[in-house]
């Protein structure tokens, strides 16, 4: 009889993720939750379901993958982020500017960050980069097509000026937005992460991973950015060792790789 551990092990091959990388209590916690939604009793059943049934299979990598994300999550952080954070960044580069919205999710992040960049008059010479691990999630993130709920933070005359509000709750992101961003399947634990990146946005996505396999990202991360670049995380995941993975604090959720 299949039992847990080598069910989880199948399971990381098929979807081509390592489920040994992510906190088994949370982990554990949604796969057995469907499990008993869809009345599964055994293992070799769970396995059978999700090779046969496309839409179970679905349901499934977007429970372990998780997407929730909106607009300007946390609007002070990207209040900071457009008042000093990109300000340094133009005075620092003069070229193209690199952006990288690691687990963008439905695309809400590097939308908002290409909004900011229209603001600050910088949409000429911005490259925005935005990759996840979910195919499905990515493929909204391109038909951009959002809700009241998701576009809340976003101001009065930015939601006018850039969405389409084509009927009630549900709105439009219009193309001069769009098409400032690139979308990419990308797995973080094994896939390359490019470099000289001026900044890599990752922000509850983390807070899934073991230690271990936080410990290995954020030295990737450090090491895909460029002299003096930035890294943003969510509010709920301070580095508190980053002077160990060889950054500098820039204040609540940045951090710089040294000059």
């Amino acid at each position: 009889m299949l039992d847990y551990k080598a069910f989880k092990k199948i399971i990381s091959d098929m979807i081509g993720i390592d489920l040994t990388n992510y906190k088994s209590q949370q982990m554990d916690r949604r796969i057995n939750s469907l499990m008993s939604l869809w009345n599964v009793q055994t293992y070799e059943e769970y396995l059978e379901v999700l090779k046969t049934d496309q839409q179970k299979y679905k349901e499934f990598v977007k429970k372990l993958t998780i997407n929730v994300s909106e607009f300007f999550r946390n609007p002070d952080r990207f209040q900071e982020l457009q008042n000093s954070i990109f300000p340094e960044i133009i005075k620092n580069n003069q070229k193209t500017i690199k952006i990288w919205s690691a687990g963008c999710s439905n695309g809400s992040e590097p939308y908002t960050i290409a909004i900011i960049a229209k603001e600050l008059g910088i949409d000429g010479r911005i490259n925005i980069l935005a990759t996840d691990i979910d195919d499905i999630i990515i493929n909204k993130a391109k038909e951009a097509k959002y809700s009241d709920n998701e576009v809340r933070n976003i101001l009065p005359d930015n939601l006018a000026k850039y969405f389409d509000n084509v009927e009630k709750g549900q709105y439009s992101l219009r193309n001069s937005i769009k098409r400032m961003v690139e979308f990419k399947h990308q797995n973080l634990l094994t896939d390359p992460f490019g470099a000289d990146w001026d900044l890599i946005i990752c922000r509850n996505v983390v807070i899934y991973f073991t230690e271990e396999a936080k410990s290995v990202l954020y030295r990737r991360f450090l090491n895909a950015l460029r002299p003096g670049g930035f890294l943003m995380v969510g509010g709920t995941e301070p580095l508190l060792n980053y002077k160990s993975y060889g950054f500098e604090n820039k204040s609540i959720s940045f951090y710089r790789r040294p000059y």
